[in-house]
């Protein structure tokens, strides 16, 4: 018994059916500065329903992670630069 399944499709017609989107907006996340304005924009997406609060909260749970290893990293060089004072150069 034939399926109208796209997954029953062979792969030229399957492929026919594929919508393609465009490419994101490369999104600056450099600094936590810039991860604090990505929040607010998503923020206001939310706010404004051009997103669903669902993915808006899940997108700033990503950037908090992000913003976590911005600070990780800078304590790992601090207390590297510290260790460096306190036993002198090598």
């Amino acid at each position: 018994m034939p399926s109208n399944s796209k997954a029953n499709l062979p792969a030229s017609k399957a492929a026919a059916n594929i919508t393609l989107l465009p490419a994101p907006k490369a999104i600056n996340l450099h600094n936590l500065e810039a991860v604090r304005r990505e929040m607010s924009r998503v923020y206001r997406d939310m706010r404004n329903g051009t997103i669903q609060t669902q993915d808006g909260a899940r997108l700033v749970y990503v950037l908090g992670e992000v913003r976590k290893m911005f600070e990780a990293v800078d304590l790992e060089k601090r207390i590297a630069a510290l260790e460096v004072i306190d036993n002198g150069p090598t």
